[in-house]
């Protein structure tokens, strides 16, 4: 174990990653910076936090026959990964002194899986309306949504837990290593089943006759939304990778890398996230046969 890590130290120390400006050196070492940067995220975050469920509580009140509905859930969930953001982020400084170091782990880390929940749930809604289209089976696509899910917290989980309950250092390094790359990994398969359902449900669209009321406008939703997510999910795979090569220089989530957060949330969880709320913030027709909007099974 001990020589597998030293040979990855190797490898890395062999990249030469080029390294920072001084200037940004300065700034992120300005106690100052770091405490407006936490602030600006975590305003950024409630802000998002408060659209969400402002959207949630819109929908309720237009369709209130309907149970949890995937649009419901979608909202309910952008709320708490948002409400859990800010308040990492509000408090960031007294986390380094949170006991046991597992929870503050957890605190960082845990927001992000639920915004791959969150977000992946899309593709889920998608793939079932384009199952649907072309007469395929449906029943297999939620099962393996959620053994996917399950999976994914499952493995990171234990990766954390390892690091921060081990006392060897090189096992520690490894797990920090292996949990970088298994988030790098569930990103990318991410923005490909973007890709995949959202390009297939794209060309489906393009097919409808002209004349078809709002397929404009429902192209364009589509599109700009698979566009969005891949790409936000895309730049997070780098982000973390380049976390894993150097986690000096570019490690996430720590008190001395504030311009580094902002610019990391920034590009993979807020503006991606205002961007798909303002596109998806048409409220669903207040009607008894709505097609399009499928409520999700209690079972």
């Amino acid at each position: 174990m001990t020589r597998l890590v030293d040979f990855h130290m190797f490898a890395l120390k062999d990249l030469n990653l080029p390294a920072l400006p001084a200037w940004w050196d300065e700034l992120e070492a300005d106690p100052a910076v770091q405490q407006y940067a936490n602030f600006g995220i975590a305003g950024a975050y409630g802000l998002i936090a408060f659209i969400a469920a402002i959207q949630l509580v819109r929908i309720q009140l237009r369709v209130p026959e309907y149970g949890w509905t995937t649009q419901k859930v979608f909202h309910l969930l952008n709320c708490c990964v948002s409400c859990m953001r800010a308040g990492v982020f509000l408090f960031r400084p007294s986390l380094e002194n949170l006991h046991p170091v597992l929870a503050k782990v957890f605190l960082l880390d845990l927001p992000g899986l639920l915004f791959f929940t969150t977000y992946t749930l899309l593709v889920l809604f998608w793939a079932e309306i384009y199952h649907q289209a072309r007469s395929m089976p449906t029943g297999s696509l939620r099962p393996v949504f959620t053994a996917i899910n399950v999976v994914v917290y499952a493995v990171l989980g234990g990766l954390w837990t390892l690091s921060c309950l081990t006392v060897d250092g090189a096992v520690q390094q490894l797990a920090y290593i292996l949990s970088d790359v298994t988030l790098a990994a569930v990103s990318v398969a991410a923005a490909i089943g973007f890709l995949l359902y959202g390009g297939r449900l794209f060309l489906m669209l393009q097919r409808f006759p002209i004349e078809s009321r709002g397929r404009r406008k429902k192209l364009q939703e589509v599109g700009l939304v698979t566009s969005i997510c891949a790409g936000c999910f895309s730049l997070r795979a780098v982000f973390v990778a380049l976390s894993a090569l150097d986690r000096t220089e570019l490690e996430l989530d720590v008190i001395g890398h504030p311009i580094l957060n902002v610019l990391y949330y920034a590009l993979v969880e807020v503006l991606p996230s205002v961007c798909v709320l303002f596109i998806l913030r048409k409220l669903p027709p207040k009607r008894a046969a709505q097609q399009g909007y499928q409520q999700i099974p209690s079972s």
